[in-house]
């Protein structure tokens, strides 16, 4: 009987064996489809879905009527910019969600802070500036080279305002090291070139 134990202990074996074999062959064959995969060149294209909206400044300055509404900038504290590119006050924001352009201290189109190279200090004067319909064929030039390094964040924007609000927020030509602004007072860029430190200019 001890020739039946030998051979429970050899299937055993072999059927361990098998196992063991058929894991490392899926192993091999799961890495080699991944490499494959990862050294394919083939870039995928994002294209835009739907046509960009460029608004000029008659347009700009027809949604002023009360029962029309506005997109804002939202976030800041102190400042707020419509898509109108007026700044205000965030005490002069009506219902609607428009800057009151009536009073006094609401400027559209500012400028101030931004620089010659078309970077700012305050986000809101970034968009606001961005905003002004002669600052179009700057931001043409961001979309073409958007599209052409196939840029995610430039091709789901729709319209002149988001376009603003994105660029001024997120520049990386504005930072180095990853970690620190080449200028800290001029961050908010939405030109294509980085910031020159020290050239507060208005523009």
């Amino acid at each position: 009987m001890w020739y039946a134990a030998v051979i429970r202990f050899l299937r055993r074996r072999i059927i361990l064996g098998l196992v063991l074999f058929l894991s490392l062959c899926y192993c091999i064959f799961s890495f080699v489809g991944k490499s494959e995969f990862l050294d394919n060149d083939e870039v995928i294209h994002i294209k835009r879905t739907q046509p960009f909206i460029w608004r000029t400044l008659q347009q700009h300055n027809v949604t002023n009527d009360v029962e029309d509404t506005c997109r804002n900038s939202v976030q800041g504290k102190v400042l707020i910019v419509d898509d109108r590119g007026y700044v205000c006050p965030r005490s002069e924001i009506l219902s609607n969600g428009c800057c009151n352009s009536e009073t006094q201290n609401v400027f559209q189109y500012a400028c101030e802070t931004c620089n010659i190279n078309h970077c700012c200090a305050i986000y809101e004067y970034c968009i606001s500036c961005c905003l002004h319909p002669d600052k179009k064929d700057v931001l043409e030039t961001i979309l073409k080279k958007a599209t052409d390094q196939n840029n995610v964040l430039y091709a789901s924007v729709s319209d002149h305002f988001e376009l603003c609000l994105a660029k001024c927020r997120t520049n990386s030509q504005s930072v180095q090291h990853e970690n620190s602004y080449k200028d800290p007072k001029a961050k908010h860029c939405y030109g294509e070139t980085a910031p020159i430190t020290n050239s507060l200019e208005e523009v």
